[in-house]
């Protein structure tokens, strides 16, 4: 495991001049009124419709693996989600593992919010650079405790935590990097509920 400190930078710049923002209940007026499809294979990232790439095989499988692991760490009390959206301030992003407190049930008119969202996760490979940036930014930014990416490229985990909030570029204070030697911890509110094997994420037809 390798402990690092995050240092806020700049990193994302829009040129608002040829963009058009919305909010959060615009985006969910254009579904009701079905302006807006589940054909239409998009994410709301800080105000703009953002397309999301297609998901494919190594990204599926360790998707998989990891609820798999996640459902049978997570106690009583919370549920593992998968690709299903989260609705933040000015976004609504779909992570690929998300641990919600309460039950499936309490979520049937709506979608989870970030005080209810302890840990989540984005599955990285083509997306690796907006995950580590703009992801990362928003995710700060709700104050969601925990946020793991798991690095395809590089074959590692990256657990981050202590959250800044809103600030002039919100970021992580702490990112900690896992390989596949590493187990590393499942945090859920302030608790360690049990660790992975970071080698379980990446099979060896993974090397090729």
């Amino acid at each position: 495991m390798t402990l690092l400190t995050e240092t806020p930078h700049q990193d994302f710049t829009v040129p608002a001049e040829r963009l058009w923002r919305i909010s959060v209940e615009r985006y969910h007026e254009m579904i009701r009124s079905g302006v807006l499809t589940e054909d239409d294979s998009l994410e709301l990232l800080e105000g703009y419709l953002v397309e999301k790439m297609t998901i494919n095989p190594p990204h599926a499988m360790i998707t998989a693996i990891l609820f798999r692991l996640f459902v049978t760490l997570i106690p009583a009390g919370y549920f593992v989600g998968s690709q299903q959206p989260i609705t933040l301030h000015d976004s609504e992003t779909e992570p690929d593992i998300l641990v919600v407190r309460g039950s499936e049930r309490d979520y049937f008119s709506r979608h989870p919010y970030a005080t209810e969202t302890p840990l989540l996760v984005e599955v990285s490979d083509r997306t690796l650079q907006s995950d580590q940036t703009q992801k990362k930014r928003i995710y700060a930014r709700a104050k969601i405790p925990v946020y793991w990416i798991v690095n395809i490229p590089e074959r590692q985990l990256e657990i981050y935590s202590e959250p800044s909030g809103t600030t002039f570029n919100p970021t992580y204070r702490q990112l900690r990097l896992f390989g596949v030697s590493d187990q590393a911890p499942v945090q859920i509110d302030d608790h360690v509920v049990g660790f992975i094997p970071v080698a379980d994420l990446f099979p060896s037809e993974l090397e090729a």
